[in-house]
């Protein structure tokens, strides 16, 4: 850019250094200008010139170096003042959204050679000289691949969590064989439990009596020690622990090798209970034994499944529901408390996968309002994945019994920690309720429902369910990763129910304090067997 001014001051021409364009010519008569105008004339012209050479500079840029008057000028750079688009802007636009719409119903050729990356798309580009159509196709190709990976990866996840979820840890399976063989060599750990002038407490109804069904020792150990310590009166405090054949000696080692005195623990075993024969449970004998049943739980979870037309959520549900602890016998005592415990009258039956962070006598005071099962509601919560469950998350209503008898939209309940009233128990007929509907579905191949034990306890127990505050049970640790801490450091129970057991390495890290918290490391036992290191 130059300015020009004449030697006689009649004349200021401005051009750009190139010729490229021939801005400005000012003549000057001398008699019609003051020097005054004149000064003011250079000085608006040099706070000008600046932008006029930023705007040229533009336009040289973009190769319309053809130009060369003010007209193609103001053409070229009056729409992007006032930012509009240029016409073949527009037109790129809309063509390249006319080759994507045209490739996105295109089909992919066979042996369409994919780049693993962008940057070898790019290079693949510039070497094969592809047009915008190819370029379009190419990508499209690329995206659904990498899609694909996805999907399977994540289901790949999925199966390897559910293994993992039904797996026993190297450290608990140690720790069960330790004790198992302490059990045979030293007469302390065989000692009897509770000691004899006890026994007549383990049916006082003044006590305060807790129910765990389990074979896991050392989440045995952690749901009783969380009551003890959190309790106000840990001497009201009965736990009747019952677990299976195998277990029975390792759990009776630990709890006779470690007090929680002054509360008192039972440990049996199922096969010590003389109510507990084929007669009174042939449906749960069936479903232990029929080969349809243990395919379904022991067999190929992939077989048979239409991956492409199911999400991995709902994928995920599905293995959960087949977890093989559905088919244990332990799994359905619950229903069979009012036999197991013919003397008590109320109890708190708890999964093993809980903790208990404060008090849990006041249970006892609550109002059931004759009703047999004081339980929190699922439905409604802060949490909406975990709290809405209503029947419709568990039963299959295209299934002609369950929609004849059940509403979908009525709230579910958890198990987990549950108040039984069970003297009120005994005078219904939830027992029978709970087996009938078990042979309906097995009858019907398991198409009425498929997840555990809650399902046919959601029938049973229709009408006989007292919804208690939510503060009592927090659910979701084993699921929801998100958890709310402060609202579980408040809650009373938290229940790791899900796939993420805190005693697994597929345990949530941040929620597994909360359980890490009632382990004795200090123990022998814990330390020899390595357990979560």
């Amino acid at each position: 850019m130059q300015l020009h001014i004449s030697p006689s001051m009649r004349s200021i021409t401005i051009s750009s250094s190139n010729e490229f364009i021939d801005l400005m010519k000012i003549k000057v008569a001398a008699r019609h200008i003051s020097y005054r105008t004149l000064f003011h004339t250079i000085l608006i012209l040099a706070f000008l010139l600046p932008f006029v050479f930023i705007l040229t500079a533009v336009v040289t840029l973009e190769g319309v170096n053809k130009c060369s008057s003010f007209d193609c000028f103001g053409r070229r750079l009056g729409p992007r003042l006032l930012g509009r688009i240029d016409d073949s802007e527009q037109r790129l636009v809309r063509d390249f959204y006319k080759i994507l719409n045209e490739v996105s119903t295109q089909e992919i050729p066979d042996g369409l050679k994919l780049p693993d990356s962008f940057s070898q798309l790019v290079s693949d580009m510039k070497n094969n000289h592809y047009d915008a159509k190819t370029f379009a196709l190419v990508l499209r190709a690329m995206v659904e691949k990498f899609e694909r990976d996805i999907r399977e990866s994540k289901f790949a996840e999925l199966m390897n969590k559910h293994f993992a979820a039904s797996s026993i840890p190297k450290g608990i399976h140690c720790l069960s064989l330790r004790l198992t063989d302490e059990y045979s060599s030293n007469a302390h750990a065989r000692r009897q439990l509770p000691s004899p002038e006890l026994l007549p407490v383990l049916s006082d109804n003044a006590y305060h009596h807790f129910v765990l069904a389990t074979d896991n020792i050392l989440a045995a150990s952690v749901v009783v020690s969380s009551a003890v310590q959190s309790s106000s009166k840990p001497e009201k405090i009965v736990f009747h622990v019952i677990t299976d054949k195998k277990t029975y000696a390792g759990m009776h080692s630990w709890f006779a090798l470690n007090s929680v005195a002054p509360a008192i623990v039972e440990v049996k075993s199922v096969h010590q209970f003389d109510w507990l024969t084929r007669e009174n449970v042939p449906v749960l004998e069936a479903v232990e034994n029929h080969n349809s049943i243990r395919d379904y739980y022991h067999g190929n979870h992939i077989a048979g499944a239409n991956l492409s037309e199911t999400t991995p959520r709902t994928f995920a549900s599905k293995l959960q529901s087949r977890s093989p602890k559905y088919i244990s016998l332990l799994n359905h005592l619950r229903i069979y408390l009012p036999e197991l415990f013919p003397n008590l009258d109320k109890v708190v039956f708890l999964d093993d996968d809980i903790v208990i962070q404060k008090d849990l006598s006041p249970l006892w005071d609550i109002d059931l309002n004759g009703k047999v099962n004081g339980a929190v509601e699922t439905c409604r919560g802060e949490d909406v994945w975990v709290m809405s469950k209503r029947l419709r998350n568990y039963f299959n209503f295209s299934h002609p019994l369950i929609a004849k008898h059940l509403d979908p939209e009525e709230c579910a309940w958890a198990y987990g920690m549950n108040i039984f009233d069970l003297r009120t128990w005994r005078k219904t007929n939830i027992r029978e309720t709970y087996h009938s509907w078990l042979k309906e579905n097995l009858k019907s191949n398991l198409t009425m429902w498929k997840l555990g034990t809650l399902p046919p306890a959601l029938i049973a127990f229709k009408g006989h369910v007292q919804p208690i505050d939510s503060s009592w049970h927090m659910l979701g640790l084993g699921y929801q990763s998100k958890t709310n801490l402060e609202n579980a450091k408040k809650a009373a129970v938290i229940h790791y129910n899900g796939q993420s057991k805190p005693w697994l390495e597929i345990g949530f890290e941040h929620l597994r304090p909360f359980w890490t918290k009632y382990v004795n490391y200090s123990n022998d036992f814990i330390k020899n067997c390595h357990i979560l290191e």
